[in-house]
């Protein structure tokens, strides 16, 4: 029997007559646009008009205690991910006593903006309560365990609310192509991937099921390895539906292949996404790095727009305020198109280019200045409908255990990384 958890809980007048009017109506006009003044077109929508969706990885701690952030994910992004409380920690912190208060209150977030739900993830190595990680079941018990975990969160709780879930996560091992010796492949073997596609699937038939995994942008072993995976579990029939490419890169790195791997999965039948993007530098970040980053994330973005089934882009946060990357990363950081005031970088404007129809070959014109006063009003819904402030921090149960840098990357130098989420 599951059990719950009970939810954790100026305008400066200046002048008169017709000056006035004229100064209330850009006030007026600076408020819809929401505080971080970005200008033109949200990204959401010019996303929503090549058929895919701009996502943002959310926080419901900073969702609550910070305007700024509240606003910018209902303002540019049409998805939201749940960063951390969709994980096993937080879901299910004690065997069968499940508590879904803070994804919840992504999911009502996203519902009330008009925005997809992307559920993360289900089965992963990390960030799982020592009961479960300690627990030393047997491959019944583990089984029965597993089954009732997807059973409940994915089809008894958000069957209908979330569109498409990270069944697995980081099968591989940080680099090279073995699968990663975790909890499920010890105890249950290979099996247990297409076990829990398979539970998924039976538990919400309409969710899409990904894969997701790091490191795999271009071709190497690991993306190799995971493409056989794919492969031989659509020969069998296994309900995969897409591949998640987290695409944790440092500046400069983005792969010359991308299109190409990212094709032949698409080949497969496969979708493909971009689910967790951040493109880091050295700190102090110069302006030069700043214009290289947002050429990079131009690249990512046009890379989607040129792979007929890749689904959509999410970046993984919405400020760097709030990225993870310093953390793990020391004298690395300014990873994400918003700045840590939340107001729009370059690379803002690069992605919002490179989704306009005239994106390729526009020349970049910068993002305005953020007005700190204003507050967002609540965005239409886009066609393809999907997600969710600055210094509040989350609960420890919110942070990701700490990542290395992977086998072919060093900290010094550019590539892909562990992202630990």
């Amino acid at each position: 029997m599951v059990k719950h958890r009970a939810p954790r809980t100026h305008l400066m007048a200046v002048g008169a007559g017709l000056l006035l009017f004229v100064l209330l109506a850009v006030v007026a006009v600076r408020a819809t646009a929401g505080p971080t003044q970005a200008g033109g077109v949200p990204l959401r929508d010019l996303a929503a008009e090549h058929g895919i969706r701009i996502g943002a990885a959310a926080n419901p701690y900073l969702l609550e205690r910070n305007r700024h952030y509240r606003a910018v994910l209902g303002e540019q992004y049409g998805s939201l991910t749940a960063e951390n409380v969709m994980k096993w920690d937080t879901l299910q912190p004690e065997r069968g006593v499940y508590d879904f208060s803070l994804a919840d209150t992504l999911v009502d977030f996203a519902e009330k903006h008009g925005q997809d739900m992307r559920g993360h993830t289900l089965l992963w190595h990390n960030q799982n309560p020592e009961w479960l990680s300690e627990g030393h079941f047997g491959p019944d018990e583990l089984r029965s365990i597993m089954h009732d975990h997807i059973e409940t969160v994915v089809g008894d709780h958000f069957k209908g609310r979330v569109y498409a879930w990270d069944v697995i996560n980081e099968p591989f091992r940080d680099s090279g192509g073995e699968l990663r010796r975790n909890l499920w492949l010890r105890t249950l073997g290979k099996d247990y991937i297409a076990e829990a596609l398979r539970t998924a699937h039976a538990a919400d038939p309409d969710a899409r099921l990904y894969i997701n995994d790091f490191s795999i942008e271009g071709r190497n072993a690991k993306s190799d390895a995971l493409y056989e995976l794919a492969k031989s579990l659509l020969e069998q029939g296994v309900p995969l539906h897409g591949i998640g490419f987290q695409s944790h890169l440092s500046v400069g790195a983005v792969p010359d292949d991308m299109v190409e791997n990212m094709r032949r999965f698409t080949d497969l039948g496969l979708e493909v996404t971009v689910t967790e993007l951040d493109i880091s530098i050295d700190m102090p970040a110069s302006e030069e790095e700043l214009r290289a980053q947002a050429e990079d994330y131009r690249t990512v973005v046009r890379n989607c727009l040129q792979v007929s089934k890749c689904t959509g882009v999410t970046v993984w946060g919405v400020g760097d305020a709030d990225s993870w990357i310093p953390s793990w990363f020391p004298g690395q950081g300014a990873a994400l198109p918003f700045d840590q005031d939340y107001a729009p970088k370059p690379a803002f404007g690069a992605v919002q280019e490179a989704l306009s129809k005239a994106g390729f070959g526009a020349t970049p014109t910068g993002p305005a200045t953020p007005t700190a006063s204003a507050t967002p009003a609540g965005p239409a819904a886009s066609a393809n409908p999907a997600t969710p402030a600055a210094s509040a921090t989350p609960a420890a149960s919110a942070t990701p255990t700490g990542p290395a840098p992977t086998a072919s990357t060093t900290p010094t130098g550019p590539g892909t990384r562990s992202p630990g989420y």
